[in-house]
């Protein structure tokens, strides 16, 4: 299924030489879509909208209306934390019971009745198309561009008819500890085998899979520049005067980690050792954990938990360090963390474990490994001036919108043509 192909150096797009479509059909013939359905990855409702599918799916609805199918789920959430188990399924409720919602510009969003789990998915898969065409219909889209983040909802490639189907494979599913990685395993390479185009953000996911994929595209995170950018700026400009209530009592220096607080991403042994060396640093750690309750009781260590996409910026702002203490799981391998571009716009130093997608960014920030080094490298981060210039230099060409420019080029060169249509959508409430 392999195509050999070659790299436009102008843009991070991998570009097929061979451009034939699965059919066998020539491109030279386009196909029509009115819009698209995207299954995500996460619920739009509650989880950071600084995600990929969100932000790309935003930006696409500007040109043609996008429904975003709130994340169908991979697991059961696991009865052995009842707090965590409660709060997920009571955000799931809250989620359904909104049904149909325009967002913004051609942005719907909707939340499916789903059930997670191997037997829940063979409950509900029956009624699930069926919803989610009905929901498509409300935002005006019949034949669409089915996009799919999920990995559950690899089966709606057989249940609705698209004129394309495209896999964002931004993240290893499989190795998401809660999932039963047999099951997502066969969802993803079903999906692999059914995509016309497979969109990459981390460049060696990208080349271990080449051979597994009809065609590909690279499209690294973006991010919105201008926000965390002025976030910075305005921080220094009042010298903290600014900082959010709820971290401007904490004493500096700070030390902050933005970002879900998880054992397949998080390294809990080393961040304690890190900050237990550096009793006399505040750490600010914004986001929300499902790691067990007591894991961390340390005097200098804040917790303040998930904050608004709109309000992260200002986090990031108000600290004067920020680390990425990632984990060597198989999910970070294959990563190509959002934050990473946020932190550097935000304009502080970042101290960061090794991971793949640093490439190319590794002279903007100190990569340390083991506890000694990492803390070591927070004390010399504070101990000297910081430049942010070369940081927000570099990251001036990232933004979510040049990233969607990168995908409407992706769909044209695999023959897809937006098709609009005249009557309009009924908007829900």
């Amino acid at each position: 299924m392999g195509v050999a192909s070659k790299i436009d150096r102008r843009t991070d797009m991998q570009r097929p030489a061979d451009m034939s479509g699965s059919s066998g059909e020539s491109h030279g013939a386009f196909r029509a879509f009115d819009g698209i359905i995207c299954i995500g990855g996460e619920d739009w409702w509650y989880h950071n909208r600084g995600h990929f599918d969100f932000q790309i799916m935003r930006r696409l609805a500007r040109r043609f209306p996008v429904l975003f199918v709130n994340s169908l789920g991979v697991r059961m959430p696991s009865l052995r934390d009842n707090r965590l188990f409660a709060e997920r399924m009571t955000r799931k409720l809250k989620s359904l019971a909104r049904g149909v919602v325009h967002v913004e510009n051609g942005f719907w969003v909707f939340s499916p009745v789903t059930v997670p789990g191997a037997t829940g998915q063979r409950l509900s898969s029956w009624a699930l198309a069926p919803q989610i065409r009905l929901a498509a219909a409300r935002a005006g889209i019949r034949r669409p561009l089915l996009w799919v983040h999920c990995p559950a909802g690899a089966a709606l490639t057989e249940e609705i008819d698209a004129a394309a189907v495209v896999m964002q494979r931004t993240d290893r599913f499989e190795a998401f500890p809660e999932a039963d990685s047999t099951v997502v395993a066969r969802q993803i390479a079903h999906l692999k085998q059914r995509a016309d185009l497979v969109v990459y953000a981390a460049p060696q996911l990208m080349r271990d899979e080449q051979s597994q994929v009809r065609r590909q595209v690279l499209v690294t995170h973006g991010l919105d520049v201008e926000r965390f950018v002025a976030a910075g700026k305005a921080a220094d400009a009042r010298d903290g005067r600014a900082d959010p209530a709820d971290i401007a009592h904490l004493p500096r220096p700070r030390v902050g980690f933005i970002g879900g607080i998880d054992a397949h991403t998080f390294d809990p042994p080393l961040f304690l050792e890190v900050a237990r060396r550096l009793a006399d640093v505040s750490f600010v750690m914004v986001g929300g954990t499902s790691l067990p309750e007591g894991w961390c009781s340390l005097p200098n260590v804040t917790f303040l938990g998930r904050k608004p996409y709109d309000e992260v910026a200002a986090y990031m702002a108000a600290v004067d360090c920020l680390v990425m203490p990632w984990n060597e799981s198989e999910w970070i391998r294959a990563c190509n963390p959002v934050k990473l571009k946020e932190y550097l716009a935000a304009g502080r130093p970042v101290v960061t474990t090794d991971f793949g997608a640093l490439d190319g960014w590794r002279d903007l920030v100190t990569v340390a490994k083991g506890a000694d080094a990492f803390a070591a490298a927070i004390r010399s981060s504070l101990a000297k001036p910081h430049d942010p210039a070369p940081q927000r230099a570099r990251i001036a060409g990232e933004s979510w919108d040049g990233k969607a420019e990168l995908l409407v080029r992706a769909f044209e060169d695999i023959g897809l043509m937006w098709a609009a249509r005249r009557e309009p959508a009924t908007r829900a409430a």
